[in-house]
């Protein structure tokens, strides 16, 4: 008797369990199908677009983002084709038909060429030619495409955000997509529905930092939605949504010359830059009118290897004697040595194994000639008799220690907004190391040691100095407009919250860089296209095998008597002998922007002439 209860109570049990497992299996589906289908789980995914989804093969015609301009409205992200688009399904709808044949006709590509890339192809895809470039139609080709009706060829207008050819790939960056992350960035945005996992962040460069303005509508998107057997769904075979808002997407426009920026590039590369960068700031605004980092990288296919696509024009690197120019600021605006006192180079110090370049000295030398011929023992004593608090202190001056790219305190949401994505500070002394140690001092006077600035703090120092010890913000983008032309915020010229250098200091400073051209390291750029003027620098660093290499530094302006571009250019990782690549790209650059210069200024001239 008690046997059959405990049986009893047994089963009584396993069918309760039962019958709850089958109450909850149902409670599940309910909210699977009808409770939440557009938000379920924490990750809030529809379900209904995801199963609409396993029917529809989709190809993004318009990325949805603005685009980015050049100052003359030239668009560094793509522009406007008219192309021939494959999708899978037309493999079943050319079946026993001469549309194959037709195409080939029409387009000028031939049958067996389009046969093969439809039978590779498993996601929709864009017909290109060998080299990876866009098949770009006519509109009387896209007409007849389009009138052979075959379900899965289509021509339309297709715009790539990037293009293979396309230059300032570092200053505009990429986009990337990451669910997680679109939802942590943007929680209203994703709640509301008009971002979701298909959204695009901007990764790096322009992309993203002015991501929040660059996120645009829905991209357009041509679909078509099938069956299990990939057949077109009747009905429902093909949807073309299309962007139709006249605001958005908000638009850059950059300080940036193309022309310019395009004809940079071509210099690096003409000299071989494996790796370094050029940045060619306008000296009446402290724009950025082009900025070359090597190596280069395909913003379509971006590798872990940040090294490739971060800026380096950006990044910080020990100077070399560049930074004699901050001693010699220091000496001359403090009064504690003028440009004609003179000082003694055996070609050793005496001490801390320091050393000159030049092994036998440079014997009796003013500061001008220390410096036009970038004499280490001189420097060395002079920085001595500034001391490093001194140093340091015209180093901040001169935008050296600082970030100088342009910064709007309150920009609508955020705060202290920063155009420029990845710049670094510099620094004169690693932190703890005392200023007063006489090894450490000479050391960084010199630019090795710890000093470390970027290529664009160079370039922004040679602004200042030109501009008579003003120093300024940076600028990169001008202004954000709205889709119809009409500007959504302006960008104005801003000074860095420095005091900056007197103008008689900048004024012998520039002196002093024109002796380099004529009496000093920088006798190679006496033949340029343009009279110019800088300073050199070789910093001396080591692999990790210890060989020695150097970064070659050219710091400069042009042209010498109404200066026009300041210019940095930095060749990196370059072997201690043979030629030097940064005084060979910085002759290079000078006859670039003077042929530029030469034939913008020509419609006007002409028309004067008439």
């Amino acid at each position: 008797m008690q046997l059959d209860r405990r049986i009893k109570r047994r089963h009584f049990l396993v069918l309760l369990s039962m019958s709850l497992l089958w109450l909850g299996l149902v409670v599940r589906l309910w909210w699977i199908q009808l409770g939440s289908p557009h938000r379920f789980s924490r990750h809030g995914v529809d379900l209904v677009k995801a199963a609409v989804k396993q029917r529809q093969q989709s190809i993004v015609l318009h990325s949805g983002r603005g685009d980015i301009v050049d100052r003359n409205g030239y668009a560094f992200t793509g522009e406007e084709h008219l192309a021939l688009i494959l999708f899978p399904l037309a493999r079943g709808s050319l079946q026993g038909t001469d549309g194959l044949q037709r195409l080939a006709q029409i387009t000028g590509e031939s049958k067996e060429r389009l046969s093969k890339t439809m039978e590779k192809a498993k996601v929709p895809l864009l017909m290109r030619e060998e080299s990876g470039k866009l098949v770009m139609l006519t509109e009387r080709q896209a007409e007849e495409i389009n009138a052979l009706a075959i379900p899965g060829v289509v021509a339309l207008a297709v715009t790539e955000r990037y293009r293979a050819d396309e230059v300032a790939k570092h200053l505009i960056g990429f986009i990337h997509k990451n669910p997680n992350m679109v939802q942590k960035l943007y929680p209203d945005e994703w709640t509301s529905g008009k971002m979701n996992a298909e959204s695009t962040l901007g990764a790096s460069g322009l992309e993203q930092s002015f991501d929040r303005f660059l996120q645009g509508v829905e991209p357009s998107v041509l679909s078509y939605y099938v069956d299990g057997h990939g057949q077109p769904l009747r009905g429902l075979d093909i949807r073309y949504t299309k962007q139709s808002n006249q605001y958005y997407p908000l638009s850059l426009t950059t300080t940036l010359d193309a022309t310019i920026q395009r004809s940079m590039e071509a210099a690096a590369d003409q000299v071989g830059l494996k790796e370094g960068s050029i940045v060619v700031l306008d000296v009446q605004t402290a724009d950025v009118l082009a900025a070359v980092s090597r190596p280069t990288y395909d913003q379509t296919n971006v590798t872990g290897n940040t090294s490739d696509w971060k800026n380096r024009a950006f990044k910080q690197l020990p100077p070399g004697s560049v930074y004699k120019t901050v001693v010699a600021a220091a000496a001359l605006a403090e009064g504690i040595v003028s440009p004609i006192d003179r000082f003694t180079c055996t070609g050793e110090y005496g001490k801390y194994q320091f050393s000159c370049w030049k092994k036998e000295g440079h014997g009796s030398v003013t500061l001008e000639e220390a410096y036009a011929q970038s004499c280490n023992i001189a420097i060395a004593h002079i920085a001595k008799m500034v001391g490093g608090e001194k140093l340091e202190e015209y180093a901040k001056k001169l935008g050296l220690t600082t970030q100088v790219g342009h910064v709007t305190p309150h920009l609508y949401k955020l705060k202290n907004f920063k155009q420029l994505d990845g710049e670094e500070p510099g620094r004169v002394f690693a932190e703890g190391i005392s200023r007063d140690d006489e090894g450490v001092l000479i050391q960084s006077a010199i630019g090795q040691r710890d000093v470390r600035i970027t290529p664009l703090q160079a370039a922004n120092m040679m602004v200042t100095i030109l501009r008579g010890g003003q120093s300024s913000q940076v600028r990169l983008v001008k202004e954000i407009a709205y889709r119809n032309g009409q500007s959504f915020h302006t960008f104005p010229e801003q000074e860095l919250s420095l005091d900056g250098i007197d103008y008689v200091t900048a004024n012998k400073l520039r002196k002093m860089m024109r002796k380099v051209v004529t009496e000093g390291t920088g006798q190679m750029l006496m033949n340029s296209a343009w009279q110019v003027a800088g300073k050199s620098g070789t910093a001396q660093i080591g692999d990790a095998n210890g060989n020695g290499n150097n970064h070659l530094w050219f710091l400069g302006y042009a042209p010498l008597e109404e200066p026009r571009y300041a210019i940095c250019v930095v060749a990196e990782n370059q072997p201690s002998w043979g030629k030097n690549q940064a005084m060979e790209l910085f002759h290079r650059a000078v006859a670039e922007l003077a042929d530029h210069t030469a034939q913008s200024s020509q419609p006007r001239e002409e028309y004067f002439r008439g």
